[in-house]
């Protein structure tokens, strides 16, 4: 069964609603009112490659308009979506809908999908083995301990066909009790997704976050299977929902739909193999 046929429909109409609504308030955002007259803009970013990709391919775009562009660097999801919803930075270029959505709920924010962004995909990588042939009963395997790129890591365990489980109509729900059958008793860990890669000379393989997988250093040309991602699990920029119609954030949304930024990617050999935005074809 592919990767693809197992996201539900429900599940990729949120990349498409711009709105991801919570109730209450625990993170309350510097102000309710859209902030309309901006040229100032701060960025925030996780490791991954959406940071260069930006500079690149985004930031020279911008800058030809009028603004000006500061990143801020955070290594966690959490902290990054809160800076978001407090007015701290103005965007964040690191995650995907299903996470956002995620967080969102948890916090009691009101981000929101802003535009989709060329995303590497998740992959399986050998650690202690080299093949998949190389498989045996109780060997160790890592996932991302955050539910939905877990469920994503459990989906290409499952195309190659080391276990299976029921679907979930929410991969936010997902955890290792949904697997009903695993032959080669597998040892499955969730860990940290930043912890993986240095992790994996300790293992005998794991599925690798794709942001991850490029500030980690590892070659995609080594990975022993690789998702074929749905478009829920594409990352886009992130900003408050009163901000989507703003300026400066159509501003950023029209540059990553330019033509301009379509021929960076195209041109640059380290985005081969991204799952891209649909306009790119």
């Amino acid at each position: 069964m592919s990767i693809a046929r197992t996201a539900a429909a429900a599940l990729a109409a949120t990349l498409l609603a711009v709105s991801l609504t919570a109730c209450g308030a625990t993170s309350s955002p510097a102000s309710t009112e859209a902030s309309t007259d901006k040229t100032d803009i701060k960025i925030g970013f996780n490791p991954g490659p959406y940071k260069e990709m930006f500079q690149g391919g985004i930031q020279p775009i911008l800058e030809k308009e009028g603004y000006s562009i500061e990143p801020v660097d955070f290594t966690d999801g959490i902290t990054v979506n809160v800076a978001v919803n407090t007015g701290e930075i103005d965007a964040n270029i690191m995650q995907h809908p299903v996470y956002m959505n995620f967080v969102n709920k948890q916090e009691n924010i009101d981000n929101a999908a802003l535009v989709q962004v060329p995303t590497p995909r998740m992959a399986l990588f050998g650690g202690k083995k080299t093949s998949l042939a190389d498989v045996a009963d109780g060997s160790t395997v890592t996932v991302p301990n955050s539910p939905a790129n877990l469920y994503r890591g459990l989906l290409i365990l499952r195309d190659v066909g080391w276990i299976d489980f029921a679907d979930v109509d929410d991969p936010n729900t997902a955890d290792l009790s949904i697997i009903t059958s695993n032959p080669k008793n597998l040892k499955i860990t969730p860990i940290e997704n930043a912890q993986q890669v240095p992790a994996l000379q300790d293992v005998d393989y794991a599925t690798i976050q794709g942001n991850f997988i490029v500030s980690g250093g590892l070659d995609y040309g080594k990975a022993l299977a690789v998702e074929n991602q749905p478009v829920q699990f594409s990352n886009v920029v992130a900003v408050r929902s009163v901000d989507v119609d703003t300026p400066w954030a159509q501003a950023i949304k029209a540059a990553y739909e330019s033509q301009e930024f379509i021929d960076y990617v195209k041109s640059t050999p380290d985005y081969s193999g991204y799952q891209l935005p649909a306009w790119f074809e």
